[in-house]
């Protein structure tokens, strides 16, 4: 076939399938121009979060406090981890966003998610040796049908061509939802709740890991999964979140399950 008459082939097949399934808006599901992207009613009510913000914890500061400042959370109580980013601020948009990836099978999300996370994770994905993610138990594996956690580490994986190990770390005690639990309920809830298989220490021993998840809201989770990678051998462990809960997040009628 001329390569003239193959594009002309190639394009009237496509032609179905986005009538099919037009483009929709990410954040509420208005017809868009292309997949990904979202409407410009929805763009404006996405808050990035940029610097200046914590060094460890990547919490912004309403002003610059200079390089390495560090946040009274990051002082008072040092996290497991070394240093924890997000893209996004979980509110309106980015809330609904991580719900229809979470809840509603809206895996097409995951790429476009994970580009944002790749933007503010930048230094954390130049330092990373191999992308993790948060694993759910393997019953809720189930009736979910797949891992959203997963699902945004493989993109970022591939984005940024790093090794993806989903298999490196697992939830051996099935847990609560963290949903509506106080911050010591929540870290009791996931204590031990985490360990490496020993055929996968030889993925993350000696190595820096770079922990995906979809949204940090008190950090028990991550937290968990970072002692438990730290106990096999990892060299240090980061965090990379699509969202994170800041607060004043749920003043308003954003009142979603995270």
């Amino acid at each position: 076939m001329l390569p003239h008459a193959k594009s002309l082939a190639l394009m009237a097949l496509s032609v179905p399938a986005k009538l099919l399934f037009p483009p929709v808006c990410a954040g509420c599901r208005r017809m868009v121009s292309q997949p990904g992207v979202l409407c410009g009613t929805c763009w404006p009510k996405l808050r990035f979060l940029e610097k200046p913000w914590c060094a460890v914890m990547g919490t912004p500061f309403a002003h610059d406090m200079g390089e390495g400042f560090l946040s009274a959370e990051a002082i008072a109580d040092p996290p497991p981890f070394e240093r924890s980013r997000a893209a996004v601020a979980y509110s309106g948009v980015a809330g609904r966003m991580v719900q229809g990836l979470k809840y509603a099978d809206r895996t097409d999300l995951a790429p476009w998610m994970a580009r944002w996370m790749v933007r503010a994770g930048a230094e954390l994905i130049a330092d990373a040796d191999v992308v993790v993610p948060v694993p759910l138990h393997w019953r809720r594996f189930l009736s979910r049908r797949y891992n959203q956690s997963a699902e945004l580490a493989r993109a970022i994986a591939l984005q940024s061509h790093l090794p993806f190990e989903p298999m490196a770390i697992r939830r051996v005690k099935r847990t609560r939802q963290q949903v509506g639990l106080p911050l010591g309920d929540r870290h009791d809830n996931v204590r031990a709740a985490f360990a490496v298989p020993p055929d996968m220490e030889i993925a993350i021993n000696g190595r820096r890991v770079l922990v995906v998840d979809d949204v940090y809201t008190t950090g028990a989770t991550v937290s968990s999964v970072a002692r438990a990678l730290k106990k096999r051998g990892a060299k240090a462990v980061d965090v990379l979140t699509f969202a994170r809960v800041l607060a004043g997040d749920f003043q308003s009628d954003d009142r979603q399950p995270i």
